[in-house]
């Protein structure tokens, strides 16, 4: 028996991005907020996989810098970065724990966006001080985010963290 038909066996369903995307898309519509646990590791350390969610809200008609908006890519897969400047009417995105921009991401391509951050129950919002302190100076490192995070690497292995 295949894999996916174990899960099912047990009760639990695999549910695809376009299918999550379509209930994002709808409730997004009527105003309300949902909750997302992101996958992967492009947003660290500020968000991660397995311990933090998101709060995504409907996007305002244009996003600001330092906005964080679930869109989705000409390739077909769906992304939260941040916004770190404009360029030719369209975002420039780039992952926290990234150093390489990315251009051309139009309005069109945003579903929501990052209204706040859920991590061991406690909830904090993008205009909090704190996350705001954090994004400015993040995004400041961004020229030396390489090296940083090459560093932090190198101490989680040493200390196994």
């Amino acid at each position: 028996m295949s894999k996916n038909l174990n899960e099912a066996a047990r009760g639990s369903v695999f549910v695809g991005m376009e299918a999550l995307v379509k209930v994002i898309v709808e409730r997004v519509a009527e105003g309300q907020s949902v909750e997302l646990p992101p996958r992967g590791i492009s947003m660290l350390p500020l968000i991660r996989e397995g311990r933090d969610s998101v709060i995504l809200s409907p996007a305002p008609r244009h996003l600001k810098k330092y906005d964080i908006p679930l869109y989705r890519r000409e390739n077909g897969s769906y992304v939260l970065h941040r916004v770190v400047g404009r360029r030719g009417g369209a975002y420039v995105m780039c992952g926290d724990n990234q150093y390489v921009k990315e251009y051309g991401i139009t309005d069109g391509q945003v579903i929501a966006v990052v209204t706040s951050i859920r991590r061991a129950g406690r909830e904090f919002g993008v205009k909090n001080p704190i996350y705001r302190l954090y994004v400015i100076l993040w995004c400041l490192s961004r020229p030396v985010r390489y090296f940083i995070i090459r560093v932090l690497r190198k101490i989680r292995r040493i200390f196994k963290i």
